[in-house]
């Protein structure tokens, strides 16, 4: 399902998630080569991916709540 990023905060090991609008949180690692995704390394890059849409894997596995809004980022 797919589901808004509203914010992000780091695990206990300092890895980068992104919180997304249904509260479950996905990681958003940048670990070269494997992948790349520098933005998430500073707070500006961070803040231009909020509203950007990701998948919720745990929602299609819980069936969440399909009536929130998709939010594009463009």
């Amino acid at each position: 399902m797919q589901q808004p990023i509203i914010d992000f905060d780091q695990d206990e090991v300092g890895d980068w998630r992104a919180i997304l609008a249904c509260g479950h949180r996905q990681h958003v690692r940048h670990n070269p080569p494997l992948v790349e995704r520098p933005w998430v390394l500073s707070a500006e890059g961070r803040a231009r991916f909020v509203g950007v849409v990701l998948v919720c894997k745990r929602c299609d596995e819980e069936g969440g709540d399909e009536s929130l809004p998709s939010v594009n980022h463009g």
